[in-house]
C-alpha cells in the first residue's frame, strides 16, 4: 500500500480495526494496489518505446466496423451507491450512501466515441473554436499547445496512435482517449452532452421493466466475453467487439476497454462517512475539480466493476486511459 495509506492505518490501527472486519481492510489494501496497478500502466504507456519490450499478448481483435447510433432510454429511478448495513458487501467511502435518483428520459451513444468520429471534431477546427471549451480548458489547451488527443502522433500525413508497446496507425474503430476537457468540447460541438453520474447508471444498469442490474449484461460474474478489462490486453478493442457485455437497453462497452467521462463532478452522496483510517482517500477530491469516471479501462481489475465503484480525475489530464460517449435529450 502507498505511504499515506500505510501510515494512517498504522497510527490509528486500534480505531481501524475494531470499526472495520479484517476482510474490509484487506479489500481496501487489494483494491489499492489494483488502483496502483493501473496508474503505473500510465506511467510506463510514457516511457519512450525503446525502453520497453513487448510480452507476447493477445492477437489484437478485428471486427467489422459499427455505425454510431443512439439508443433511447426511458424516464427510470436508478439506485446509487450501496447500502452500509449490507453484510459482506465492501465499497470505498465514497460509494456510500445508498440513494435513488430520478432520470428523465434520454438518448444515449450506443458505442464510445471512435477516433474516426473524433477526427471529424478536428477536421471540423474543434481545437480551434473558443466557444467549445470552458475557460480553464481553453487556457490549458493553448498553454500545453493541445492539438490531438494524448495517445495520438503526427507523422507526415498520418495519424499515429502510440499503444504501450509500439505506434500504430490510427486504429479508426478503438475508443479515443482524451482528457475531460476534450470530451466536453467534442461534446458541444457534436451538440450534444456528456452524460451525468445517474444517466450513465441508467444506461448500463437499467432496465425497461424497472429492475436494475449487477453489471450491464446482468448477473454473470464478469468474464472475458463481456468486455476488455482485468488486465487481458495492454490495449483498446474495436467498439463494438463485446456485444455479450451489452446493457438490457443495447448500449455497449460500458465495463472496460476506457474509462468513460460523465459531466458530475465528483462529490459526497448523501450519508457519506470518510473511512476513519483514511479521512483522505476521497474527501480531498471534493474540490469541484474532479469529475466522475465510470466503466473501467483495460488495465482495471474486474473486482472494480461493480455498479457502485467511482473513479474521478482532474479535467485536462491527457495520459489516463478515459474515453466518453454522448447524450440528448
Amino acid at each position: 500500500m502507498d505511504e499515506g495509506l500505510e501510515a494512517q492505518m498504522s497510527g490509528d490501527g486500534v480505531r481501524s480495526q475494531r470499526d472495520f472486519p479484517l476482510s474490509q481492510l484487506l479489500q481496501v489494501a487489494i483494491e489499492h494496489r489494483l488502483m496502483h496497478a493501473e496508474t503505473l500502466a500510465y506511467m510506463l504507456h510514457r516511457l519512450p518505446l525503446d525502453r520497453k519490450v513487448a510480452a507476447e499478448g493477445k492477437a489484437e481483435l478485428v471486427t467489422a466496423p459499427v455505425a454510431p447510433a443512439m439508443i433511447e432510454i426511458p424516464a427510470g429511478r436508478v439506485t446509487m451507491g450501496l447500502q452500509r448495513d449490507e453484510q459482506g458487501t465492501f465499497g470505498w467511502d465514497n460509494e456510500f450512501e445508498a440513494h435513488v435518483v430520478s432520470v428523465p428520459a434520454f438518448s444515449i451513444d450506443q458505442y464510445q466515441i471512435t477516433n474516426r468520429q473524433y477526427l471529424d471534431f478536428i477536421a471540423g477546427g474543434g481545437y480551434d473554436n473558443i466557444d467549445l471549451w470552458s475557460q480553464e480548458g481553453w487556457a490549458w489547451k493553448n498553454g500545453k499547445d493541445i492539438t490531438h488527443p494524448g495517445f495520438w502522433q503526427r507523422r507526415g500525413d498520418g495519424w499515429y496512435f502510440r499503444t504501450m508497446f509500439s505506434e500504430v496507425p490510427l486504429p479508426l474503430d478503438w475508443p479515443v482517449y482524451v482528457s475531460h476537457a476534450e470530451a466536453n468540447a467534442y461534446a458541444l460541438w457534436a451538440r450534444k452532452l456528456l452524460p451525468t453520474e445517474a444517466q450513465w447508471h441508467r444506461a448500463a444498469y437499467g432496465t425497461p421493466g424497472g429492475e436494475e442490474r449487477s453489471y450491464p449484461w446482468g448477473e454473470e460474474v464478469p468474464s472475458a466475453r463481456h468486455g476488455n478489462f482485468d488486465f487481458q490486453r495492454w490495449d483498446p478493442a474495436p467498439v463494438g467487439a463485446f456485444p455479450a457485455g451489452n446493457s438490457a437497453f443495447g448500449v455497449a462497452g460500458l465495463a472496460g476497454n476506457g474509462w468513460e467521462w460523465t459531466s458530475s463532478q465528483f462529490g459526497p452522496f448523501p450519508g457519506f462517512q470518510p473511512f476513519p483510517f483514511y479521512l483522505g482517500y476521497s474527501a480531498d477530491f471534493f474540490d469541484n475539480k474532479h469529475f466522475v469516471m465510470k466503466g473501467g479501462s483495460a488495465r482495471t481489475a474486474a473486482c472494480m466493476l461493480r455498479r457502485s465503484f467511482r473513479n474521478w480525475f482532474q479535467p485536462h489530464y491527457p495520459h489516463v486511459y478515459a474515453g466518453f460517449r454522448c447524450v440528448s435529450h
